[in-house]
């Protein structure tokens, strides 16, 4: 099943790609695997590529919005991105577009783990303090 998902690693971040058109809730747990097999490495942030999947199912999307929420835990991005017209539909119709880092393409996803990387940089710098503007 490894053979499904393409792992690119980059420089600041690795990129995953679902090999198939439907992404069900067994292959979700095979990449959840895989991604969380990421957080032990020296690169931690993951782009999901979603540019091969037609089709989602509802445990699946869910699933990769609790596998978001467990790298924000350790200080990592996780971004997706080349999203089709039904795999946002899906999203859409779970609510969970709000909670999902959703980028139209793989440049895109890079600037948002570049920018958490200074968030991050910035919030656990111990010489400032920051006051949050709400």
């Amino acid at each position: 099943m490894l053979m499904e998902v393409k792992i690119d690693t980059k420089e600041k971040f690795s990129v995953l790609t679902p090999l198939l058109p439907d992404l069900t809730v067994n292959i979700a747990a095979v990449l959840e695997e895989l991604c969380l097999k990421q957080l032990e490495q020296p690169v931690k942030n993951v782009v999901l590529q979603m540019n091969q999947v037609e089709n989602i199912d509802a445990e699946a999307a869910t699933r990769l919005a609790e596998l978001q929420q467990q790298f924000y835990e350790n200080s990592s991005s996780f971004v997706i991105c080349s999203v089709s017209k039904n795999v946002e539909a899906k999203f859409e119709s779970l609510e969970l577009m709000d909670f999902l880092n959703i980028t139209p393409t793989e440049s895109e996803a890079w600037d948002i783990v570049q920018m958490e990387e200074i968030e991050r940089e910035l919030l656990d710098g111990d010489d400032m303090e920051f006051e949050k503007n709400d």
